[in-house]
């Protein structure tokens, strides 16, 4: 005779193996695709790296960036203020960390940037009384930093934005030393010397608000004024620094297209949103009034739902405009990896809570990442 114990037993294990044959039996269902794998095919999703990264301190991020992207920049540490502090001292630690990170990782690496005035140490311009340089010495300098740097990496960096913002929004030269020393012609020779250093690495040209008309006409036309004296340039990197109202997205759309008229490649470079006010006037009137500071901060305890619906919608519809012409574009790259990291939480106030980029500060992906994923079902 069963004793209730025994057919408790049994029934358990009916219980048990009939779970078991359904778990076999029911359709496992598939991860999702991380972004560069939505995105194989169409064009290379990157983004900017900082010391925690490369260094391998910031574990979960480094976790996000080989599952979600293949492309990656360096944030500061190839900027010539950090690459040659003083004239003729090299500090290459970072850079080569960097460099390392992405030959590891089997990242397309993108140098940024060679020639800016922004970023740029003192010295590069002036003699030991503190004038300025001559014409010549000027040239000398340029030669010897992009000989020195682009040769180091020769044969490791995939591309190299060569000159990052001559020209103002309303198509004028930007008024940089480089220009006053050596007037227009320092682009002309930027490019030259860095592809005397690697003939073979891409060379690109990188500003912001590309979809301004007078800007886009002015790059069209330097661009063109390149290839007529046969100087390489292969790219011209569109950065994507916009706002909930910022840039036209038409008017974006028509500079990819000029863009891509020359012949040269398109990457939008150096994307995030903003989703903050931009004081007018003076920044430093944050200093006034608690109000004016809850005003310029009005995020700092969380995103409202309409928010971060109106979000979800600016990234997905410029994204969409990526996909229309992926024939055009080779490269989207992300400014940060978390909103933790952005350098928008810090300009033009310093201490902003902003959320401008895909991943949340927990490390976690935002709806948006599988919207736009979804769009490349479309």
């Amino acid at each position: 005779m069963k004793t209730k114990k025994s057919i408790h037993l049994m029934w358990s294990g009916v219980l048990f193996l009939t779970l078991i044959l359904m778990s076999c039996s029911a359709p496992k269902s598939e991860p999702s695709p991380s972004l560069k794998e939505a995105f194989e095919g169409k064009f290379l999703i990157g983004t900017a790296l900082n010391a925690n990264h490369y260094y391998g301190r910031d574990t979960l991020g480094i976790k996000l960036i080989r599952q979600h992207f293949n492309s990656i920049v360096a944030e500061n540490c190839m900027k010539s203020m950090y690459l040659q502090p003083a004239e003729g001292v090299f500090f290459f630690d970072e850079a080569d960390q960097f460099i390392r990170f992405g030959e590891e990782n089997n990242m397309h690496i993108v140098g940024h940037t060679l020639i800016w005035h922004s970023q740029a140490p003192d010295w590069f311009f002036t003699d030991e009384k503190g004038k300025d340089v001559s014409r010549e010495v000027m040239i000398e300098r340029m030669r010897n930093h992009i000989h020195t740097v682009v040769g180091r990496y020769k044969g490791r960096v995939d591309g190299w934005d060569v000159v990052n913002e001559a020209i103002l929004d309303d198509g004028s030269w930007r008024n940089t030393k480089f220009y006053e020393i050596i007037g227009e012609d320092y682009i002309k020779l930027a490019f030259q010397f860095a592809h005397e250093a690697d003939p073979d690495a891409e060379l690109h040209y990188n500003d912001y608000a590309m979809s301004q008309e007078g800007k886009r006409n002015s790059v069209v036309k330097m661009v063109k004024k390149l290839q007529e004296e046969g100087v390489k340039i292969d790219g011209i990197g569109m950065q994507g620094h916009m706002g909930m109202d910022y840039p036209d997205i038409n008017e974006f759309e028509k500079s990819i297209q000029a863009f891509a008229a020359l012949g040269v490649k398109v990457m939008i470079t150096e994307m995030d949103i903003t989703l903050l006010p931009f004081p007018a006037g003076e920044t430093a009137e944050v200093s006034l009034t608690a109000a004016y500071q809850e005003q310029m901060n009005p995020y700092a305890a969380g995103l409202p739902e309409e928010v971060e619906a109106a979000f979800n919608k600016r990234y997905t519809d410029f994204f969409r405009l990526f996909l229309k012409h992926q024939d055009k574009i080779s490269r989207v790259t992300l400014w940060g990896l978390t909103d933790n990291d952005s350098w928008r939480n810090d300009w033009p106030i310093p201490g902003r809570t902003d959320y401008p980029l895909l991943f949340d500060r927990n490390y976690q992906p935002k709806p948006v990442v599988a919207q736009l994923i979804d769009l490349t079902k479309e």
